[in-house]
């Protein structure tokens, strides 16, 4: 197949994008320049012109690009020129911003592609600041560890709140069942029992659940409890032989 270019045409002005009338453009926390090409195609004869301008749409001037305006000159000959558009630095995760860029009023006899974006009047390019995807992968990965360890923490806060309550409570707050399946309510002794050790229920139940820091936290604050348990037993147990007369090794003995 052969195909015949008219040199002695203008030509036709359009935006060389792979996509036709879109450009995406990855993130950057620096500041950058987006290079948008512009082709002449079907003829390349005489010096030829074309002002282009930008527009914002979702991405603000000034803020998110600096915007442009000027003329492309083509020589005779010259297929390709480039615009220039400052891309302002941004930490831009998951928005897409968007603005336009415009080629309008050739000369020379050129005229723009009127099968893209803009008709015969004008070509339109959309550009897309779209986010940096290797920093949106290392944010989503810290964003999925911190899910999870937030959602691991709240399973520890309902735990050591279900143990005050069952600290609280006669039983820890479960009925029994009885030999029929039924429900059983707790007996005296089971409320008197709950009086005498409600103290050093409630002592424990500030010992965190195993759901903090690997079990450790729990460890250590358990072996804590467990001394102040036995330092006071110990006490006890000196006061009492002292009352009685007792000798220190019969008391260690019997408590």
């Amino acid at each position: 197949r052969i195909a015949i270019i008219d040199d002695d045409d203008a030509g036709v002005l359009s935006f060389a994008t792979d996509n036709k009338d879109e450009l995406i453009i990855k993130g950057d926390l620096t500041d950058t320049t987006a290079l948008i090409p512009v082709q002449r195609k079907r003829g390349g004869c005489g010096r030829v012109t074309v002002k282009y301008h930008t527009e914002g749409d979702s991405a603000v001037p000034e803020k998110d690009f600096k915007p442009v305006k000027g003329e492309l000159v083509f020589e005779s000959n010259e297929l390709q020129a480039v615009i220039e558009i400052p891309i302002m630095g941004s930490s831009r995760m998951e928005a897409r911003d968007r603005f336009r860029v415009f080629l309008t009023e050739p000369t020379g006899g050129a005229k723009v592609d009127e099968n893209r974006d803009g008709g015969p009047q004008a070509n339109i390019l959309t550009v897309v600041l779209g986010p940096d995807e290797a920093m949106q992968a290392s944010v989503n990965k810290v964003k999925s560890m911190l899910t999870r360890k937030w959602d691991k923490s709240m399973v520890g806060h309902a735990n050591w709140a279900t143990q005050f309550k069952e600290a609280i409570s006669v039983n820890g707050g479960g009925d029994d069942d009885d030999e029929e399946g039924e429900p059983s309510k707790p007996s005296a002794m089971d409320y008197v029992t709950h009086v005498i050790t409600v103290p050093w229920k409630v002592m424990f139940a500030f010992v965190p659940p195993t759901d903090y820091c690997g079990g450790w936290l729990c460890f250590f604050c358990a072996l804590a409890a467990i001394g102040v348990v036995t330092m006071i037993i110990n006490d006890m147990a000196s006061l009492l032989g002292c009352s009685m007369c007792i000798s220190d090794e019969i008391t260690a003995i019997t408590f």
